[in-house]
């Protein structure tokens, strides 16, 4: 199972713009600075957020805001606005060879198992909220600054 690198950049993003909100205007080009990647990587990303309702992009002096507040925003949500194969967590190999008994028989046996836990990953998602990591931020921000200044 593997969720691609599209989910936590989007977390990195709302989180971003939540820090800079009043302090400075959110571009794709600041946000690659910090995430490290690509602007087209974080503009089409911004795009998925956007058509998800997450978040409002105004071009020119406008930048990015945040649609509604973080503590209502799952990582569900998240997941859901960006992952684009999402369908199935998991991915069967091709091929299996029907005269064997365990490649004829291995779809049947793990498929139902695969369904019960991408369902039960898909309900701890809703669990957790952006505001949770930009809380956790804040603090480590905090405790930088603190340190900094002894």
């Amino acid at each position: 199972m593997q969720v691609s690198t599209k989910f936590t950049i989007a977390i990195h993003i709302l989180a971003l713009t939540d820090y800079m909100d009043g302090k400075d205007k959110v571009t794709s080009d600041l946000l690659s600075s910090s995430i490290g990647c690509n602007p087209v990587i974080v503009r089409n990303l911004m795009g998925a957020l956007k058509k998800a309702g997450l978040i409002n992009v105004k071009r020119g002096p406008g930048g990015i805001t945040i649609t509604r507040p973080l503590d209502q925003i799952t990582f569900l949500d998240v997941y859901n606005a960006v992952e684009t194969n999402k369908e199935s967590l998991f991915n069967f190999h091709e091929d299996v060879n029907p005269d064997c008994p365990v490649g004829r028989n291995i779809h049947g046996a793990l498929d139902d198992k695969l369904q019960e836990i991408q369902k039960m990953f898909e309900s701890d998602l809703k669990k957790f909220y952006v505001l949770d990591v930009v809380k956790d931020i804040r603090d480590e921000i905090a405790h930088e600054d603190q340190s900094s200044e002894v």
